[in-house]
């Protein structure tokens, strides 16, 4: 499991720099290509789309190809769109490698997350938090390394960067491949069966919605904030673009340290208890974060939301896997299916609502989506809740969230 976990931290790592390198040199690339702000929306949101493809089909090909297979083909996938990208072709060949780069970053997190969550059981929740910690390093990253290359005059190596280290985590998990993982597969034609012969299947569907739709707000707005960020600081604040980046280092450092922490917050408070403290965080730090202007207040609220944002994801997968047990691929799959789809259109509106609107009204729209996500999750502990109570009444037996 020791090894598992470290590989999963790799990948992970590796996922969080590539998810944030656009975002991190978008306002170099938008100037170098001459494009708006709405057309590196598009690049993000093509980038997604091909995530959601890949995690779509992760439990199919899994079962196809197999585990080690398809995760060693995503890995390589990303590292050869990324050093496409890097080569700065046309805008058009951005686009097209764009879906191939998000298919290796959605199959990679999609399969390693279910690696981890279905071996990890009981202690799914810290697991899953020390790997996003990973995310959040790698994420920290990226802008420290995008600033001192937008600095240089050598943004587009960049994607250099990222095309490396994802050949670097390929090889990691050809030689190093946990064995823990050769055991029989979870059968998810079987579980697929269950749920549809399972008690309660109406209010299971009701809660697996919920979550879905919190992953799409959630991941929606994480990605729409962290690649308009370093821009909004630029056109409001008159921050240097290699200045404004180091912004995304401030989130994505409270991030990592938050997911330190955040898998044993979970287990004492409960997965519900802890995802409705942190989207009530988030939705007041958005609200208040939309009516200053002053750049150390920015800075300081954005710590502070990263904080507030850290565990969100691992957590609620988590929560879901528990509300819905027996389903682990498929649920995780699904899950971060309509994380992609959000991850897709959110980041587009933005650019376009952005390009419309101007700065201020962004600030406010980003206040909303975090308004939004707290109304979803208090949706889906509701489900949740009435789930376990029906559950209760039957006799059949739940997991504790």
């Amino acid at each position: 499991m020791g090894r598992l976990v470290f590989l999963g931290c790799i990948a992970y790592l590796v996922v969080g720099i590539g998810q944030l390198v656009v975002g991190t040199v978008m306002e170099p690339m938008v100037e170098a290509y001459g494009i708006k702000y709405g057309d590196g929306g598009q690049l993000v949101m093509n980038q997604f789309l091909g995530g959601l493809v890949g995690i779509m089909l992760a439990p199919w090909l899994m079962g196809l190809i197999g585990k080690k297979p398809l995760l060693l083909s995503a890995l390589g996938v990303m590292a050869v769109a990324e050093i496409i990208y890097s080569l700065h072709p046309s805008w058009g060949v951005m686009l097209t490698a764009a879906p191939f780069a998000g298919f290796g970053f959605g199959t990679t997190e999609a399969v390693v997350g279910s690696f981890i969550i279905g071996s990890a059981l009981g202690n799914a929740n810290v697991a899953m938090s020390r790997v996003e910690v990973f995310f959040g390093v790698g994420a920290l990253l990226m802008p420290f390394a995008g600033a001192a290359l937008i600095s240089s005059g050598h943004w587009i190596s960049a994607f250099t960067v990222v095309g490396v280290l994802a050949a670097l985590a390929m090889v990691m998990w050809l030689v190093y491949w946990p064995k823990i993982l050769d055991r029989p597969k979870e059968n998810v034609a079987h579980a697929a069966a269950e749920l549809s012969k399972m008690p309660n299947r109406g209010r299971v569907l009701i809660v697996l919605a919920a979550c879905s739709m919190f992953f799409a707000v959630y991941v929606g707005f994480e990605m729409s904030f962290v690649h308009y960020l370093p821009s909004l600081l630029v056109k409001n604040n008159g921050l240097s673009e290699s200045t404004a980046s180091l912004s995304l280092s401030l989130f994505w450092g409270a991030m990592a340290l938050g997911r330190v922490v955040s898998g044993q917050a979970a287990d004492r408070w409960g997965g519900g208890t802890y995802m409705l403290v942190t989207c009530i965080s988030a939705a007041i730090l958005f609200i208040i974060m939309g009516g200053l202007d002053s750049t150390w207040a920015t800075f300081t609220l954005t710590f502070l939301a990263g904080l507030a944002m850290s565990g969100m994801f691992a957590i609620a997968l988590v929560f879901a896997n528990r509300a819905v047990p027996g389903m682990t691929e498929r649920t995780t799959s699904l899950l971060m299916a309509f994380g992609g789809i959000g991850g897709a259109l959110l980041p587009k509106l933005t650019g376009w609502f952005l390009d419309e609107n101007g700065v201020g009204a962004t600030w406010w729209l980003f206040a909303g989506y975090a308004v939004l996500m707290l109304g979803v999750i208090i949706w889906a502990l509701l489900s949740a809740k009435l789930l376990e109570r029906a559950r209760s009444r039957s006799g059949s037996v739940g997991v504790s969230a």
